[in-house]
């Protein structure tokens, strides 16, 4: 895709994500959503399912990366983009990097629970440069996409409870990121970088992961 393409692709996919975070209230969920595309093609989403399976590892982002990696026949991402309505956390982060997603964008940034404002998982090089045959680099992060519409997803969901979370700070505007950047990020989809993809894909996945 073009430069063009590929930024209202993010918006569309970005604006999916929030339609489903709005959807969730009809299922007494709160407006946690993921969506995963693929180099302009929808791959899965889904919203949080942590009150109605009563797993609290069942986070959208969790729920997403394992429909994709099952749609698509691998525990490996690469060129994937994942969308979500909050700053993924530690422990999504850290799946998101282990299942090799190339971008992260979201709305609204997450001070206290972040992967990437909190703890330094989403873009820390040291994961790939001390195991680069099972990580691939940092992702690229964009933050605040769309972050008013998905402010107001979750005051409609429950006023008094989002009036708290904002004077807390547990969720805040995403363009304030300074680590982050904007939905001009590209892929790393250079010579090397798809040479590094297919070592890992044929060696630690078939003979480690498989």
């Amino acid at each position: 895709m073009n430069k063009h393409d590929s930024e209202a692709f993010d918006i569309a996919m970005m604006r999916r994500c929030v339609a489903l975070a709005q959807s969730a209230s009809s299922r007494r969920e709160y407006p946690f959503a993921a969506v995963i595309g693929r180099r302009g093609e929808f791959i899965c989403e889904s919203f949080n399912m942590v009150r109605n399976e009563r797993d609290v590892t069942r986070h959208a982002e969790m729920v997403a990366i394992s429909s994709a990696q099952k749609k698509l026949g691998s525990t490996s991402l690469d060129e994937c983009t994942i969308y979500s309505t909050i700053e993924p956390c530690a422990m999504c982060s850290y799946a998101i990097r282990e299942s090799r997603i190339g971008r992260v964008i979201f709305g609204l940034r997450s001070p206290v629970m972040g992967g990437n404002s909190r703890w330094n998982i989403l873009t820390d090089a040291g994961l790939s440069s001390t195991l680069p045959e099972v990580f691939a680099s940092p992702p690229d992060v964009v933050s605040g996409c769309l972050h008013d519409e998905v402010q107001k997803v979750f005051q409609k969901r429950n006023p008094f409870i989002w009036e708290f979370v904002k004077a807390r700070r547990i969720f805040v505007d995403g363009s304030g990121d300074d680590r982050a950047g904007t939905l001009k990020g590209k892929m790393r989809v250079g010579r090397g970088s798809r040479l590094a993809t297919w070592a890992r894909v044929l060696v630690v996945d078939r003979f480690w992961r498989g």
